[in-house]
Formats: C-alpha cells, structure tokens, sequence
C-alpha cells in the first residue's frame, strides 16, 4: 500500500450542500489530482452508484468505482469531504462523502479502516465538530498506517 492513502490536500469542509452528483464528481477530482485515478473514474463511480447505493449509514458516503473498471486506478489514495449542508444521496442524508480508489485489492483494507472509524459514534461526532481540514486529517490519520 502507498505510504499516504490520505493526505491533507485530499481533505475539504465545504459549509453548503451540492447534487450527489457534485459530490462525487469532486471526489473523483480530488482523487485525480492525487494522481490515483484517470479522468474516467468519475463514470466508473456513476456505473457503481445505478447498480448499488454507496451509501453505508450514519451521514457516510462511499464513492467508488466497479471492479470492471479497476484500469481508471493508477494507485491507492481517498478523499474526504464533509458537506455541512448535507447531500441527498437518493433520500438518505449524507454529511460525509469519501471517495475510495484502491489498487489491486487496498480498497478492501481501506473500506475497513474507515467503517472503523464511522462505526464509532464518538468518532463521527468528532469528525463533524472539527473545525479544520488539519484536524480532520489528524484524526484519520489511522486510514494511513
């Protein structure tokens, strides 16, 4: 696995509300200016989203593309971006959006690294309490090791 799946330029706080499609578009952006993705992997996570909800329960979002199309990654990394407003992401209300490129079989871990984090209440508290992309950052920085 890359050294930093997440890194601080990956991380964004926006204080309004956007389309689901906004949303996952700009995580296909941030993934792709991380250098982790093609700019087809905006329509790989389109395709996944008609087949099933990445929507995974407490205000989370998980973005991603089908294993079809695993050529659009070019490398493990994700995205984070907590939308104030909240989104509507097919009638479920969704504050978190973070998108998830893994090569070869890193998306798997990194599914669970963050299910971990957003099964804790505490944590999801935390996250939405936090005032900057640096405090954020720090309190995902397990997503790393």
């Amino acid at each position: 696995m890359s050294d930093q799946v997440l890194k601080l330029e990956q991380v964004r706080i926006h204080s309004g509300s956007v389309s689901k499609d906004d949303a996952m578009r700009e995580a296909a952006a941030i993934l792709q200016e991380a250098g982790a993705v093609t700019a087809a992997y905006y329509d790989a996570m389109q395709l996944r989203e008609e087949t099933v909800s990445t929507y995974m329960g407490n205000e989370l979002a998980i973005p991603h593309g089908t294993n079809e199309t695993k050529d659009t990654i070019l490398d493990s990394a994700l995205s984070f971006v907590r939308y104030d407003g909240g989104v509507d992401w097919g009638g479920q209300p969704v504050t978190f959006v973070v998108g998830i490129a893994g090569k070869g079989d890193e998306h798997l871990e990194i599914l669970s690294q963050i299910a971990l984090i957003f099964s804790d209440d505490d944590e999801v508290a935390t996250l939405k309490a936090a005032s900057s992309p640096e405090e954020i950052f720090q309190r995902l920085s397990s997503v790393n090791s």
